[in-house]
């Protein structure tokens, strides 16, 4: 689980644009962790096949780029994402 605020709230900035909901409140970031030279993200997708696979990396890789001058985005698959991972609010909003 994540716990800085400021990297989290970075995170809202980018959605998921078939669902409308931000990658954090999905339950996507697994972790995000300074590094000497970069910054490193892990993360999943709801779905392996997910079309909108580069378009979300590029957008976490955006909105922390200002942060440190390299950022890694590790996309795995384990553990498997699903609804459980979502916040309260991302449940209500998408009826779950």
């Amino acid at each position: 689980m994540v716990n800085d605020e400021h990297y989290l709230t970075l995170l809202k900035e980018v959605y998921d644009p078939e669902l409308g909901i931000n990658v954090v409140d999905l339950g996507l970031i697994y972790e995000v962790r300074e590094e000497t030279d970069k910054l490193y993200v892990r993360m999943t997708l709801t779905t392996p096949g997910c079309p909108m696979h580069d378009t979300i990396v590029g957008a976490v890789e955006w909105v922390l780029k200002d942060e440190k001058p390299k950022i890694e985005v590790d996309v795995v698959w384990e553990p498997a994402w699903n609804p459980s991972k979502m916040s309260d609010w991302a449940k209500d909003m998408l009826g779950c």
